[in-house]
Order: C-alpha cells, then structure tokens, then sequence
C-alpha cells in the first residue's frame, strides 16, 4: 500500500493535516428561543397577578354585597315599626342581634315593647347604604342613611325623617346579624 493511494467520497484522510474552517456559530435561533421562552414566561406570571387580584376583589364585591344586603333589610325591619305588632317586631329584632346589641336590646326590651305600642305605624326606607370599614374579628361596618315615614292620624299627610346610623354586622356560620347599632347625629 502506497501512502499516495487515492481517497475516495466519504472515507477519512488520516495522513492529511490541514484544518478545516469551522462553520460559524449561529446565534440567532438559541437567543430567540431563550427570549421568546422569558416572554412567555413574563406574560404568564403577569396573567396569574392580574388573575389573583382579580378573584381577590370579586371576592371583596360579594362580601360587601352580602353584608350590604342584609344590612338595608335589617334597617328596613327595624325602622318600620308596627304597635298592633308590638311583640313580633321585638322578637324579629332580637332574633337577628349578637353581642353587644342584643344584650342592649334584651335588657331595654320592656321599655321597647312599651315604645313601639304606643307609636304611630312607620315606614321606613333605606336610602343609601356603604361599607365604611372591614375590622379585624370580620365584621363590617356599615353607615346606613334611613328615611322614616309616619302618617298623621288623619291620614292625609305624611310626615318624613331621615337619620343616619352605623350598623356593625358579622356573620356568624352562614348567618349575618348585628352586634352594634348607632345612631349618628
């Protein structure tokens, strides 16, 4: 064998020693895949924060709706008084205080009872109600604007008030009720 023997396509020349140029590096497709793969992930992250506080305020809405909610029916009930129902409003009353208020309302309820019996029928109407703060033990506290509708004992007139009140609700289970009721003057 003669070391000038001719190579042939596709066999290997051990004996030659030139280097080959070597090809460049391509950068293009590994830096726009890697940029690409941190936008992506920029948009997710950015998508999961817009999400989050998006369930964390709808969450926010609903609890004030509920609280809201029961808040103006409460009012209602208990600005619209009735003296041919004297008992029944006292116990409806009652049945929706906790803590304070119903400790207030139980203690002062002769007195109520005597009050309400003597009054003239009332409506009342909640005009406006808004969540003024959330406290700490998860109770709301609600300013409530109520307008009290008392006919004449004629009949033919109606003589209108209006009064504002703080109302301190929490819900206790899956039940709402009040635990403070003041006026505000």
């Amino acid at each position: 064998m003669s070391p000038r023997r001719r190579i042939e396509a596709g066999e290997r020349d051990y004996f030659d020693f030139t280097v080959e140029p070597k090809r460049p590096l391509r950068w293009g497709l590994p830096v726009t895949a890697m940029l690409t793969g941190l936008v992506a992930a920029l948009a997710i992250a950015a998508s999961v924060f817009m999400v989050a506080g998006h369930v964390s305020q709808d969450r926010t809405q609903a609890r004030d709706a509920a609280a809201l909610d029961y808040v103006r029916g409460f009012m209602t009930a208990y600005t619209t008084l009735d003296p041919f129902h004297a008992n029944d409003y006292a116990d409806r009353i009652l049945a929706q205080g906790t803590g304070d208020f119903a400790t207030q309302f139980k203690g002062k309820m002769n007195e109520i009872l005597v009050q309400v019996a003597r009054a003239e029928p009332t409506t009342g109407t909640v005009l406006d109600a808004g969540v003024q703060r959330w406290n700490d033990n998860g109770s709301a506290d609600v300013l409530v604007a109520v307008k009290i509708g008392t006919a004449s004992p004629d009949g033919k007139s109606t003589v209108e008030s209006g009064s504002r009140w703080v109302v301190t609700t929490v819900k206790e289970g899956q039940q709402w009720r009040i635990s403070q009721l003041i006026q505000v003057i």
